[in-house]
């Protein structure tokens, strides 16, 4: 009988410290593997880093196109910007010109399909016109 109650006697010692050893075990493994943990912090920060880039990115196409706009703002119109933007939307040409055009990628239009202007001859027709001798392989 006396063994029993030496056990129970250092079991109520020992209860409190191994609680506590329990309880930080419980709160250390949480601050590394929890949600909220270092290593959710650690990938947190690699999401970051990727937006960041992300928004880089897009920051530079984002001026490149501003500007493109700002030359096409009415109190100061760039001429030729002006050119470029109609033709490629309407897809014309002059008629002294020629034109040879790069098959688009797969799925996509090179242009959109409008009707050709008066006045001007749609760029599909100037290719089918383009005598034989002027062909060059």
């Amino acid at each position: 009988m006396d063994a029993i109650r030496e056990i129970r006697r250092r079991a109520r010692h020992a209860a409190g410290p191994v609680c506590g050893a329990l309880l930080l075990g419980y709160f250390v493994y949480h601050a590394v593997q929890g949600e909220r943990g270092l290593l959710a912090w650690r990938q947190v920060d690699q999401q970051i880093a990727g937006a960041e880039a992300t928004l880089a990115e897009v920051q530079v196409v984002h001026n490149r196109l501003a500007h493109k706009v700002s030359l096409l703002e009415p109190t100061s119109i760039d001429p030729d910007m002006l050119e470029e933007r109609a033709r490629i939307m309407l897809n014309l040409v002059h008629a002294d010109e020629l034109v040879i055009l790069a098959a688009p990628a797969k799925g996509s239009s090179a242009t959109p399909d409008l009707p050709p202007a008066p006045g001007f001859r749609a760029a599909k027709s100037m290719v089918a016109q383009v005598p034989a001798a002027a062909k060059v392989d």
